[in-house]
């Protein structure tokens, strides 16, 4: 879904998913009517050490003034949360790519995680001990407003009861969420990382399930999409662990293939079936001048009649707009590079000439590498 940038902090883009500013004036409506300002009033009350008068929070449109403030100022604290994230990432030296605000809170984004146990841990702590400090400054703010100011003083006791309640939320080992990540580390400390990695994702699974029985039960859409996010991220995070495990040491050049079975891109799509006959392949490179420009499948003629395999040419079929990889690139980024370009193969540019390498290949070589579980190439 798309995102809108709407500032830099510390150089990095804060983005606000659609999701979220379709969800504001839900949360606004959710906060502003009902049972919330009877069930907070008293509890903000008790910190602020005075009585909230119940009759003017609910006069007018003062729901609504309130659910809006308390709506944005929540999202902000969410803020603040994640930044506390991105700042223990930055002193180790992490890159943050972005922080973006959507429907379930916040997520900031790593350009690389660390596999050190005690960074992991440092970075994940970092959020939550934040949100506890917003909650305290809170506090602290609730004590020096003036009695006078109803609305205020419930927006803030609001936002400091709220605060504490998010950080022990995200404490909750259900990983990818901020404990699950302590979890993480901590299972690091004495076994392989991809190995803490799976055990975590399992735990993280489990409590997705949990979730998803309280919200079918308390018919709360918002835990029942918590479950499905947690249940997908830790799912995909411990496979992406394991292809990195796995492709751990190998550069793309090691995996890629030399372009031995090549094809003109002039030549007919009936000439090229005789030549993967012959040759017993089912994919080829295309070459034209010489220059490796392409590459074209058995899955890219299937479907074509007779008539046409005789007059189109394997320049009308093939895959042109291949990403161009450096052989030094590591697999894992190569294999990345990919995905996001939805590309099955990639021309990989060498010493020794241009080469080849597809999803099929590094399929084989993690497999390879499964089996020997090998440190070398292979």
């Amino acid at each position: 879904m798309r995102n809108f940038r709407v500032a830099t902090i510390w150089g990095i883009p804060i983005k606000i998913n659609i999701s979220l500013l379709v969800f504001l004036p839900v949360l606004a409506w959710l906060i502003g009517s009902g049972t919330q300002i009877e069930t907070y009033a008293g509890v903000v009350g008790a910190l602020a050490g005075t009585e909230l008068d119940l009759s003017v929070l609910r006069a007018g449109s003062t729901p609504w003034l309130i659910g809006t403030l308390a709506a944005v100022g929540l999202f902000a604290s969410v803020t603040l949360h994640e930044l506390g994230h991105a700042w223990a990432a930055m002193r180790y030296d992490l890159e943050v790519e972005s922080i973006t605000l959507w429907i379930l809170g916040g997520l900031a984004s790593f350009k690389q995680l660390p596999r050190e146990w005690n960074r992991e841990l440092a970075i994940a702590v970092a959020g939550p001990i934040t949100s506890i400090l917003t909650g305290v400054g809170c506090y602290a703010a609730l004590l020096v407003l003036p009695d006078s100011a109803p609305v205020l003083l419930f927006v803030v006791g609001w936002l400091a009861v709220t605060n504490i309640i998010l950080a022990v939320f995200n404490m909750l080992p259900a990983f990818p969420m901020d404990g699950g990540r302590v979890l993480r580390a901590l299972l690091a400390r004495s076994r392989p990382y991809a190995s803490a990695t799976r055990i975590a994702a399992r735990v993280g699974t489990y409590f997705a399930i949990l979730f998803a029985v309280f919200g079918v039960i308390s018919f709360s859409p918002l835990l029942l999409l918590l479950a499905l996010f947690i249940y997908g991220a830790a799912s995909g995070e411990s496979r992406t662990v394991a292809l990195a495990d796995l492709l751990e040491g190998l550069t793309v050049g090691d995996i890629a293939r030399p372009t031995r079975l090549t094809v003109d891109a002039d030549a007919t799509v009936e000439e090229l079936v005789d030549l993967m006959f012959a040759e017993r392949a089912t994919e080829f490179t295309v070459t034209q001048g010489g220059e490796v420009v392409g590459v074209v499948t058995v899955a890219d003629f299937r479907e074509l009649s007779t008539a046409q395999r005789e007059a189109d040419t394997v320049a009308d079929l093939m895959l042109t707009d291949l990403p161009r990889l450096d052989a030094a690139m590591s697999a894992f980024d190569a294999l990345v590079e990919l995905d996001t370009n939805r590309a099955t193969a990639a021309l990989v540019e060498s010493a020794e000439g241009t080469h080849v390498v597809s999803r099929e290949d590094f399929s084989s070589a993690m497999e390879m590498r499964r089996l020997a579980q090998a440190d070398g190439p292979f």
